[in-house]
């Protein structure tokens, strides 16, 4: 068995155990194996296992290591960095989730290129959590208004994304998307990644993150 199989299983077994002695209505986690960087000899014994979710960070990447592939199989392909204005027209044909949805501008273009192309994909917001200056996301107080926003477009909203700020502990955050995401009345979160997935699981998050974990550290 390929060691990329093994760590999956390892993640779902850590879930599983965690997730039953939780005593709460919880929907069961999606594990997105984040696979930018790598190559197909070790995304494929995932795909040959029956792993259905990967995470890519860019367009170009995803184009060149997903086009075939997607073409055979059933796979879920979810684009988890950010989206240039400039390359929607290319990232909603191979990609079938976009956690990214940050600004009035880009969902303009991303309404315009699927009325023109004939696609309704499915969307995260992000949301800038930490209020970090350095990030892209929604502030968390115009989350509401720019969801409104997103729907009068017509946009499939399906729930919103967080990366916590790095040093400080991730828990109190995911408490708050959870609280934002109620409110607004989703079904689901995207957060948590392979440090702090069953934090994130406890809190609510139907969509887990997990690179470094399943495919080791990246070389670059």
């Amino acid at each position: 068995m390929h060691e990329t199989v093994e760590n999956l299983i390892k993640i779902k077994s850590n879930i599983n155990s965690n997730f039953n002695n939780l005593n709460q209505k919880l929907t069961y986690p999606k594990i997105i194996a984040v696979s930018k960087t790598f190559n197909l000899d070790k995304i494929m014994p995932l795909i040959e296992y029956g792993h259905t979710d990967f995470g890519e960070n860019k367009v170009q990447e995803a184009l060149e290591k997903w086009s075939e592939i997607k073409k055979k199989r059933s796979i879920n392909l979810h684009l988890i960095g950010k989206l240039q204005t400039n390359k929607v027209k290319h990232a909603i044909k191979i990609f079938d989730f976009i956690h990214s949805l940050d600004s009035q501008k880009l969902a303009d273009k991303i309404s315009d290129e699927q009325r023109k192309q004939n696609i309704e994909n499915k969307y995260f917001i992000q949301v800038n959590i930490g209020n970090e200056k350095q990030k892209s996301g929604i502030e968390k107080d115009n989350v509401k208004e720019f969801y409104a926003y997103c729907r009068k477009l017509n946009l499939n909203i399906i729930g919103l994304m967080c990366i916590p700020p790095f040093g400080q502990a991730p828990s109190k955050f995911f408490v708050e998307m959870k609280k934002i995401n109620l409110d607004i009345g989703l079904e689901h979160l995207s957060m948590g990644m392979s440090s702090d997935y069953i934090k994130a699981i406890e809190n609510n998050s139907t969509y887990v993150r997990v690179g470094s974990s399943i495919f080791g550290e990246r070389s670059r």
